[in-house]
């Protein structure tokens, strides 16, 4: 009797403890749930919003878990638009930069010294000079001038293609910053003498804007 009773007690005592156990995990794994959920998480929507504190763009390390770091935000997404269209001016200056280059050297070889140490005779009248100067003229870049160029186009495109997935987490705030940002970097960087001969203007050479 006192073995059996005995053997009877540690097995209530052993499923009593098994049933506590196994009460308490839910409450537990509840409490870890709750924890984890109470840490600010990332707001990303699909669709417009206004969100500001526990924005998240780009990576999770991008957090705005404040108004200030929001505004910073902002601030930056804001400058580097203007980034954007300092380097469409830059690749147009670097252009001009070559062609300037070109056309010096160009004059200086057709106005060297002949053998006598001076200028060769020219003929009255319009010459073949004269028509190869009305026509216009291309030359091809130097290998350098050429990784130059295609370096400063892949520095617009990729700042041109982070704008545009900022632009996705379809925010209006940063969105409205990238307006204001394409704005004031082409009302700085774009106010440049108009050709009026050609009859063009620098904005008709760029009709993709998003990508670079």
């Amino acid at each position: 009797m006192d073995m059996s009773s005995m053997t009877m007690s540690m097995t209530m005592d052993m499923s009593s403890t098994t049933t506590t156990a196994s009460a308490s995990s839910p409450t537990t794994t509840a409490a870890m749930s709750m924890d984890m959920g109470g840490e600010s998480a990332c707001k990303i929507s699909m669709l417009w919003n206004w969100y500001t504190i526990d924005t998240c763009f780009l990576a999770s390390s991008w957090h705005n878990t404040t108004t200030g770091m929001f505004a910073g935000s902002c601030i930056g997404v804001l400058l580097l638009t203007m980034s954007l269209e300092l380097m469409r001016r830059t690749v147009k200056e670097y252009d001009r930069y070559l062609v300037k280059k070109h056309t010096s050297a160009a004059a200086f070889e057709s106005s060297a010294p002949g053998d006598n140490g001076n200028k060769p005779a020219t003929t009255a009248g319009p010459g073949p000079s004269c028509q190869s100067a009305a026509q216009p003229q291309r030359f091809r870049p130097s290998v350098l001038e050429q990784a130059t160029r295609a370096l400063l186009h892949m520095v617009q495109f990729a700042i041109a293609y982070f704008i545009m997935l900022l632009a996705m987490y379809y925010n209006g705030y940063i969105i409205i910053c990238i307006f204001i940002g394409s704005y004031l970097g082409a009302f700085i960087f774009h106010w440049e003498p108009l050709d009026i001969g050609r009859g063009t203007t620098s904005a008709t050479q760029e009709p993709t804007v998003c990508c670079g």
